[in-house]
């Protein structure tokens, strides 16, 4: 975000992490990529210092900063650090929010105090093997017996899948319904019948745990249900704007480190017995790059100040989503070209900046979904 957009108790939190993130992340992000997952011990130290859920209300253990620039900062300060490991976007912007928002007292004073301490990590899952982005065609299903539910299932590409301790399940209560029939229901780690599968082997993103999960006759107690059932889609496509808006927040910042990376280069790196930056393609290259990364910037803060208002649509937040990812992943094949041989070793953050930006392009919902979201909002 730029600074005007900032308060100063914005900018001190915003310094705040950074300081955490300098101490606490980069020193051992290398050896997290190596083991595929961070320490539970970080997520502890990140709640210890409030970094986690901070718009949850005081009265659970929160910082009650109902303000989206908190959630911005800290995903644009991991981005700038390069540390893709530590899934707290997540946690605090996509799992938390349903339990604040829909669930009932006595669940939020039995889940939101260890999410807000790290003591308890959270997932979300909606992804199947042959669902994708397709929520209302999930399988996994919850059968209501007596005073629980039996869920039945599998999920795949879960971040937080290996560490999470509670996992809100998109299932069918109704499968007959579609989309209709959809519930949110909380699974918790040592329910009998709730596996995790194998550690995914990704592209990048090496030290972020992304798993399969499976789900055998899990009886669930009634009371984890979230909202009221068959309410799942409609809490969904509620909450996925903030997971979108979190995702764009990310690319653009990426994008602009990107370019920072890129400059300083071509500032230093001579050819033909001058700076490459000298040469008009290199020029022209960065030229483009850096007038597509204002525009990107100028839209990402104005979705900020209008999810602040909770005024950001589904489409809007859809077309942040799709065009900013589009736009990280072509600048930083842009500014890897200009690195030349050297962009594409991984000793230089830029070739490390390319194999984790790919997937920016699918999660969330793909691309072409959201294009397909912007379509039926112009009446298509």
């Amino acid at each position: 975000m730029r600074t005007n957009l900032l308060k100063e108790e914005h900018l001190m939190f915003r310094d705040a992490f950074r300081r955490f993130v300098e101490k606490e992340v980069t020193p051992f992000h290398a050896q997290w990529e190596k083991d595929g997952l961070v320490p539970r011990e970080l997520w502890q130290k990140a709640g210890a210092s409030g970094f986690l859920c901070m718009d949850v209300d005081e009265a659970y253990g929160g910082l009650g900063a109902k303000d989206y620039r908190y959630n911005a900062i800290i995903s644009e300060e991991l981005v700038r650090a390069a540390a893709s490991g530590p899934g707290f976007a997540v946690h605090t912007d996509m799992v938390a929010p349903y339990i604040s928002q829909f669930g009932t007292e006595e669940q939020k004073q039995r889940w939101l105090p260890g999410l807000i301490s790290g003591e308890t990590i959270a997932a979300i899952a909606m992804s199947e093997p042959n669902t994708g982005s397709d929520v209302a065609g999930i399988q996994t299903t919850a059968v209501r017996q007596g005073d629980q539910y039996v869920v039945n299932g599998q999920k795949t590409f879960i971040s937080n899948g290996i560490l999470n301790d509670l996992v809100v399940v998109a299932a069918k209560t109704d499968p007959a319904a579609a989309a209709k029939g959809v519930s949110l229901i909380v699974v918790e780690r040592n329910m009998a019948g709730y596996e995790r599968g194998r550690n995914l082997d990704k592209i990048g993103m090496h030290a972020q745990d992304t798993a399969e999960l499976f789900f055998r006759d899990v009886a669930v107690p009634a009371s984890n249900l979230i909202g009221q059932e068959n309410m799942g889609f409609i809490y969904l496509m509620q909450r996925l704007p903030q997971e979108r808006l979190t995702i764009a927040v990310g690319a653009i910042a990426a994008a602009e480190v990107a370019l920072e990376w890129t400059i300083g280069y071509c500032q230093q790196r001579t050819a033909f017995g001058r700076p490459i930056g000298k040469f008009q393609n290199s020029r022209f290259k960065l030229a483009e790059m850096k007038t597509e990364i204002e525009i990107g910037r100028t839209f990402i803060d104005h979705c900020i100040l209008l999810h602040n208002r909770g005024e950001l649509s589904v489409e809007q937040a859809a077309m942040a989503k799709w065009w900013t990812t589009d736009l990280q992943v072509r600048v930083i094949d842009q500014c890897l070209q200009l690195h030349g041989g050297y962009g594409y070793m991984l000793e230089y953050p830029i070739a490390k900046a390319y194999i984790d930006s790919r997937a920016q392009k699918i999660y969330g919902g793909s691309n072409e979904i959201m294009k397909e979201i912007i379509g039926r909002a112009m009446g298509f």
